[in-house]
């Protein structure tokens, strides 16, 4: 029992679940097949999580992200506003032009090394990340595998898609900017006495509502500007060269060769374990891979397709309806985003697609927009955001989850009304 009250309450959450779901399997609550179907869909899945979490891992270990985030903090000149709209554009381009997931993986630890490099809060540059990758997610197929399913749904290409979501995606954006800013960025509430292991970043609960200033994250005098850090020389410049060109394959196999996600992460970690069997064993460990996911995630579907094979469906049709005018379209979006907060935005997702009338197209993309901008309360709500979760707390950054809850509870509700009313307007 000592061991289980150590362990973290996402550890639980992934132990409960996965515990769940086979005892629901066992029982016949969830029907054989349909749980056979499941964990054959998501194998890939966790096979790309494996894989993409001991690469990036092992990259931050070789010091290319702290080269990246130094860059990045020059590029800024010393400007917070500047260095704000840099990371939101650099967060929505990956999240837009590579997927959601990715942005969380190999890009918060860019984030967590810039917070680091310049001495100042980690939490407004990790909430950057973690909303970005959700809420820059509607323009291309890519961007997220709801968009492919949605996509192939509507037959729309990728041109296609974008030409239909892309006012969708600014509003969602400019949204995402306004909270980001009011919240954790603007003056008072981004800097701290250190980096990531900073006080501001441990779990106490703020007072004063949605993204309340503590005293932690404040150091006096540096309000205005941030001091530019000298350019970052890595400690072993062959492991840094082979993790920076395993990461560099990984995207280029998944841009332009079309190579599935998790044959693409796994030669790029092999390519990484390889390069620290020869220059550091010692990184080489067992901790490396994310035990935590790869329990959650499959108890997380045996769980939802329970609950789907029990009335989920009858369920999401009678709240969905099947007005497939703005009215719908509302309706669509907050059953979506309110579901994939309480379980998963993909699940969530492939059962309400399900339910909404098939030529419903506006509809449909109105569910997309909830269940892509949505999932922005709970750690849980989607993969990017537990991959982003997994990252922080392996950098040792702790976002108070009432805080993370409260202030994406405004966000969720704020870009999927403004986003639907934008895809309204401009069908």
């Amino acid at each position: 029992m000592g061991g289980l009250r150590r362990l973290h309450v996402l550890d639980r959450v992934a132990i409960g679940l996965l515990a769940t779901g086979l005892v629901c399997w066992a029982t016949g609550v969830l029907p054989s097949g349909q749980a056979g179907d499941a964990m054959t869909r998501i194998a890939p899945l966790l096979a790309f999580l494996g894989t993409v979490i001991v690469l990036a891992e092992l990259t931050s270990r070789a010091e290319v992200f702290d080269v990246v985030a130094a860059r990045v903090a020059r590029a800024g000149r010393g400007s917070y506003p500047l260095l704000f709209l840099l990371c939101v554009a650099f967060a929505s381009v990956t999240t837009i032009a590579l997927n959601l997931d990715t942005t969380a993986v190999l890009l918060t630890p860019v984030m967590l090394a810039l917070a680091s490099r310049l001495r100042i809060a980690a939490v407004p540059l990790a909430m950057t990340t973690v909303w970005l990758a959700n809420t820059a997610s509607l323009l291309l197929p890519v961007s997220n595998l709801t968009n492919l399913l949605a996509a192939d749904r509507v037959a729309l290409s990728p041109l296609g898609l974008a030409g239909r979501m892309w006012a969708p995606q600014l509003a969602a954006i400019a949204v995402t900017m306004a909270c980001l800013w009011g919240f954790y960025w603007r003056r008072g509430r981004r800097t701290a006495d250190q980096g990531p292991e900073a006080p501001a970043e441990r779990t106490a609960v703020p007072t004063g509502g949605p993204g309340a200033t503590r005293a932690e994250d404040l150091r006096p005098g540096s309000a205005d500007r941030y001091d530019l850090p000298a350019p970052h020389r890595p400690t072993d410049p062959v492991l840094f060269r082979a993790c920076a060109l395993a990461c560099g394959g990984f995207l280029l196999a998944i841009l332009v060769a079309d190579v599935e996600l998790w044959i693409a992460s796994a030669t790029a970690a092999a390519v990484a374990v390889v390069a620290f069997a020869a220059r550091d064993r010692s990184a080489l460990r067992p901790s490396l891979i994310p035990w935590r996911l790869l329990i959650m995630v499959p108890g997380m579907f045996l769980v939802v397709e329970t609950v789907n094979a029990n009335g989920l469906h009858d369920l999401l049709a009678a709240a969905v309806g099947h007005d497939g005018g703005i009215g719908g379209m509302f309706r669509a979006a907050a059953v979506g985003a309110g579901l994939s907060n309480v379980l998963n935005n993909l699940p969530v997702y492939l059962a309400g697609e399900a339910a909404v009338p098939s030529g419903n197209h506006a509809q449909l993309l109105a569910l997309l927009v909830g269940t892509n901008a949505g999932p922005v309360i709970t750690p849980w709500a989607s993969l990017a955001t537990l991959l982003w979760y997994e990252r922080c707390h392996a950098y040792g950054v702790r976002v108070p989850v009432a805080r993370l809850m409260a202030t994406g509870a405004v966000l969720a509700v704020t870009a999927v009304t403004t986003s639907v009313a934008v895809l309204a307007v401009t069908g």
